[in-house]
């Protein structure tokens, strides 16, 4: 199944708890910190959902 890259660009502080959380989830926190993910509906809603934080790394 194919991978997403995900990279944090902006911080998390001052955001809603659920945002914050949906970070956590990720395995995200600090800017700059890029995860690797399998590919899922559920991790596109989450990466939706904090769209603003984050860019998805071709």
């Amino acid at each position: 199944m194919a991978t997403i890259k995900i990279k944090q660009v902006k911080g998390q502080a001052g955001r809603p708890i659920d945002q914050k959380s949906t970070l956590e989830s990720l395995g995200l926190g600090k800017i700059n910190k890029v995860v690797e993910r399998e590919d899922s509906p559920s991790l596109r809603g989450m990466i939706r959902k904090v769209a603003h934080l984050v860019e998805v790394i071709d």
